[in-house]
Parts: structure tokens; sequence; C-alpha cells
């Protein structure tokens, strides 16, 4: 058995060393367990690191609380994922400051071809929640398999978890402390159902308080992991437009339903469509259709287009037009990343070189057709 989890979570936990710093060891060695156990050999890999990092890799102790961490999760039927496994976020696994280790409780597929985060104020108004159900259930006639994920608080929160539960989506909760327990408490009955019909998810330990900074760092995991943010009603500040800042920094998405000028609750909302920062969302059919879920009946003919009669593709490149082959009318970007396990910069690239070489055309909603 892979002992690699275990020295993740040590690398996310050992005092003085950040999760931009862990990162970056990472992408020098790889392994989490060969920075432990021959951290004196590593200012030979990289002559800057200081001694007092090799000396911080020496924690027994950190690496004890750790096993017990593991020993908990096996008890209580958690995952615990890292940035090598399959079943790890792959929209997240490419994002600046993606956790080292998250813990799973759920059925659901975190790398599913569509999904969904949809965040708002904690007091949210009958519109908000209306909004929820309407958008949620027209969604689910429209995409069957989207995920929904939200942060299980009040609010607009619990109303999109609830409404993803009652038109028969799965939905999953990004948690801001440990999976030994659930806060808000009032909400355990709809986080038992999730784990049901989609999942928990947190980057925390048991025994983490919900402290206030927690709810930030959450996040991140709750944009980095969606195809698109979806801001349902906000004040002017908040956690909504936290995570709304988030998406775009990670070039994903951001959509936000209008509500009444002078409404408090929709001020955020009217405030992120003003300055350009959130598409204004009116129904579930204009989102299907900006992210280019939405598939024709039949493909459009093919416009001539200039290219070699024999392009050569590269071993990437060949997986991406493998992908294609698969959906002659096509595939959004983001489901490509998913399904070739590839970072979105990469695939950006690699679909770039394939339009420039006459392979692939992009069409509405950054959707992609093979045209050999």
């Amino acid at each position: 058995m892979s002992r690699e989890p275990l020295y993740r979570m040590a690398l996310s936990r050992v005092p003085g060393i950040g999760l931009i710093t862990a990162r970056r060891l990472l992408e020098e060695v790889e392994s989490a367990e060969w920075l432990f156990t021959h951290r004196h050999e590593l200012p030979e890999f990289l002559p800057d690191v200081s001694d007092r990092l090799v000396e911080a890799l020496d924690c027994p102790d950190v690496l004890r609380l750790c096993e017990a961490e593991l020993a908990f999760a096996e008890k209580n039927h958690i995952t615990c994922l890292t940035a090598c496994d399959e079943a790890y976020p792959s929209r997240l696994r490419d994002c600046p400051d993606a956790p080292l280790v998250l813990f799973y409780r759920g059925t659901a597929d975190l790398n599913g071809l569509h999904v969904i985060n949809m965040v708002g104020t904690r007091q949210a108004t009958e519109y908000g929640k209306a909004l929820c159900e309407t958008f949620l259930r027209d969604l689910k006639r429209l995409v069957p398999d989207v995920l929904v994920v939200s942060g299980l608080a009040y609010g607009i929160d619990i109303a999109a978890h609830r409404a993803a539960l009652a038109n028969g989506l799965e939905t999953v909760g990004v948690l801001a402390h440990g999976l030994d327990r659930i806060y808000p408490f009032v909400h355990r009955s709809t986080a038992a159902q999730m784990t049901r019909h989609g999942g928990l998810l947190t980057e925390f330990p048991s025994g983490t308080n919900p402290d206030r900074q927690n709810f930030v760092r959450r996040n991140r995991i709750v944009a980095g992991m969606a195809d698109a943010t979806i801001v349902v009603e906000s004040m002017e500040k908040g956690g909504a437009l936290i995570t709304a800042d988030i998406a775009q920094s990670y070039n994903r998405d951001c959509f936000a339903f209008p509500g009444r000028i002078g409404d408090r609750c929709s001020k955020g909302c009217n405030e992120l469509i003003r300055t350009n920062r959130a598409a204004l969302l009116q129904d579930a059919a204009e989102l299907v259709e900006a992210l280019g879920w939405e598939r024709p009946s039949t493909p459009a003919p093919a416009e001539p287009v200039q290219r070699q009669l024999f392009p050569e593709v590269s071993e990437e490149e060949q997986r991406v037009v493998d992908q294609l082959r698969q959906h002659a009318e096509g595939m959004q970007v983001n489901a490509l990343v998913v399904a070739c396990n590839v970072p979105v910069q990469r695939m950006t690239a690699l679909l770039f070189s394939l339009e420039m070489k006459g392979v692939v055309r992009v069409l509405a909603g950054g959707v992609y057709q093979l045209l050999l």
C-alpha cells in the first residue's frame, strides 16, 4: 500500500512550509515520501533550499498525527485523495493553490463531464430560493448528469443542495472543517442525504473547527472544481463574491442572476454584471448554451478549412483527436480536460495547435469539433 497520501498529508501540516512551497517541492521531486525520507539530499536537487526547511521535514509528531488521521478516515469510510489519484478533481488539480490532500465521503464522480457551483448570500430571500429550484429543475431536463457544488452554508448554499436532491441531481458540499462534524448542525439531515447522492469534501482534517478563515479557503475549492460559478443572490460584500473572483482568476466562467435595483440581496449580483465580472444569467438554457453543453441533433456542415493533407500530430494531440472522434458533435474544452486528464492551460495549447493544423475547429461556447 502506497504511503504517499500519508506523506502528502504530513507535508501540508509541517510548520513553516506553506502550500505554495510544498507544491514547488513536489514539482521538483514528485514524491512527498522522498522529501521526508531523503530530506538531507534535497539541497543537491534544489540548491536554494534552506537548512531550516530540511530540519522542518524531520517531524515524527506530524507523521503520527497523520497516521491517526488516515486510521480515522478508514474507519469512517472517508477517502483520502491526492493529486496523484484519478478521483481527485481534475479541474482543481490544475489550480496553483490546489490542496495537497482532500478528504471525501460520497458517491459522486468529482470528474463528471458537467460540474457547476451555486453560491450566494446566507440571508437568501424567497426569490433566491425559488431561483435555485426552478433553475436546477430545468437544468436536470437539459443536462441530467450535472453535478452541483456548494458550501452547505445557510441561505443559497443549502437551497441549492436541497433543490439538487429534490430534482434527482448529485450534489457535493465543500466544508470549512473536518468530516467529524457537520456545520451548521441543523443541516445534518441534508448532509446525510448528500453522502448517498453526491458527497461531502474538505481539505481539513478531523478536529478542525469551522473558523472564519477556513470558509474563505474552502471557496477556492468550490470555484476550482467546477466548470462555472453561478451567483444566485449576494450582498455588496460576501463569500459568494470572493468565490466569483477566484473563479475568474482560474479562467472559469462566472454567471449571476440579476435582481431588482435596490434589493439588498441583489446588489452583489448586479455589480458583478455591471462590471463584466459575471455574465447575466436568466435560465438554465442560457447556461447550457454559454458553456457549449448543448448538442445539435445533426452536426453542422464543416466550413472549408485550409489544412494539411496529412498533419503530423504529437502523442498528446492524438489523445485529443481520439476523444473528439467519439463525439461527432464536438466537445467543450472542460470536457476534454477531464476526458484526457490534461491541465486546462496545456489543453488550450494543444487545441490551438490542432486548429492551426486544420484538424479541429472551434464552435460557439468553446466547443471543439474534429474536421478530419
